[in-house]
């Protein structure tokens, strides 16, 4: 795994784009800057946005051409970010770190997305929030009718509404809703897409 995402940030090009993904880019100035954490970041587009908004910025990834381009990113805006190398589910963070856990398009076999989530929860304050975008289940569809949209090749990697609902039954869900939008994230996001947008409050 960490030689497919190695391989696919080499590209001088970022893969999906300098760019925030367009929900965090609209929902993250909505909420007071603190620690933030990004899992699963990548080439640091939304991470960078977060510190440019005045957020302390936390990510890992597994990639390391991952971070250096993430790295270079934050130069360029003059801002930095904490980033580690890190695959998921070996991170390791402390218990009620942080104020919000923000992140778009992070995709696993079901087991793994279940225990995500749960350490996740670990790292979050009370009160804290959780926010993201990700293909829905129905996008397989449509990558299958282009492929330009991309994500993952098995409908069990993406989500549905109620399998958000059961990750996240001690939050109060701000925001959950499917939508058909018309994704352009460098060259790996193109296209009509099925995602879910969440918002979700911690509650205890």
């Amino acid at each position: 795994m960490k030689e497919y995402w190695d391989e696919k940030f080499s590209n001088t090009e970022f893969a999906y784009g300098e760019e925030p993904n367009v929900f965090i880019k609209e929902k993250l100035p909505t909420f007071k800057t603190g620690k933030i954490l990004f899992p699963a970041e990548g080439e640091g587009r939304n991470a960078t946005y977060a510190a440019e908004l005045g957020w302390e910025v936390s990510a890992f990834d597994i990639s390391t051409t991952g971070k250096a381009k993430a790295t270079l990113l934050a130069n360029s805006k003059n801002v930095k970010i904490d980033y580690q190398i890190n695959a998921m589910l070996e991170e390791k963070y402390s218990e009620a770190e942080f104020d919000a856990i923000c992140f778009s398009y992070v995709h696993f076999e079901p087991e793994i997305k279940k225990k995500m989530f749960e350490r996740l929860d670990k790292y979050l304050k009370k009160d804290g929030h959780i926010i993201f975008e990700a293909f829905s289940k129905e996008h397989r569809v449509l990558s299958m009718v282009n492929p330009a949209a991309g994500g993952p090749p098995d409908e069990k990697h993406m989500y549905s509404e109620k399998e958000i609902e059961e990750y996240f039954k001690n939050y109060e869900i701000i925001e959950l809703r499917k939508e058909i939008v018309h994704l352009e994230e460098g060259f790996g996001h193109n296209g009509k897409s099925s995602v879910i947008r969440f918002i979700g409050r911690k509650l205890n």
